[in-house]
């Protein structure tokens, strides 16, 4: 159970943080990035929501409220590193969970049934709920980065392999999710190759 009771603890004014296994890592750690990515991306979320409550597009407030508790989920496994060899933890750590990768899955091919098959790139934009919800993409795409980094840069230190498959699946649900949303305003805003050119 979380409980917080102070908001400052001047632990981190030094520029470490500590994660939930109480050792601590430099804020610039490719882990410590990763998770916060990850928050940003929630960030983004929460404003497109204030998008997603009208009734043609109500479906994907439902999906982005699941979205959101499971970024926190992504967020408290990115934030408990394994156990080293021979030490165990003094409670069970949340990871995420094939059930969690396989909704993202249903959902995506939910919403991609309702969606023409694509002929060009898409720009980030549309209506603001779309908009945001590019943003909150390439913001998962980035906390991916960080989390190939932090696994590249410190083989030791596993991240769960699910959280990969996870984060991925996000970002390609928040991708179909702007195109829907779209598709119930102007559709698609395409890219055109050479468009500005002489």
């Amino acid at each position: 159970m979380v409980k917080l009771t102070k908001i400052y603890t001047r632990t981190g004014d030094d520029g470490t943080t500590g994660l939930a296994d109480g050792s601590r890592r430099v804020k610039s750690d490719a882990r410590i990035m990763a998770y916060g990515a990850v928050d940003e991306a929630n960030a983004v979320l929460g404003i497109a929501r204030l998008h997603s409550q009208e009734a043609a597009v109500k479906i994907l407030d439902d999906m982005l409220a699941r979205l959101q508790n499971d970024l926190f989920d992504l967020g408290s496994d990115l934030a408990t590193p394994e156990p080293k060899a021979g030490e165990e933890l003094p409670y069970t750590p949340l990871r995420i969970q094939a059930e969690q990768v396989a909704r993202l899955e249903t959902e995506i091919d939910q919403l991609n049934q309702d969606l023409e098959p694509l002929n060009s790139f898409t720009l980030p934009g549309g209506t603001p709920l779309a908009a945001h919800l590019h943003l909150a993409r390439t913001t998962m795409r980035r906390a991916e980065r960080h989390m190939v980094e932090a696994q590249e840069t410190a083989p030791e230190d596993i991240i769960n392999p699910l959280a990969f498959k996870f984060a991925n699946r996000a970002s390609d649900l928040l991708f179909v999710m702007s195109r829907w949303a779209n598709l119930q305003a102007d559709g698609d805003v395409l890219w055109i190759p050479k468009q500005n050119q002489a």
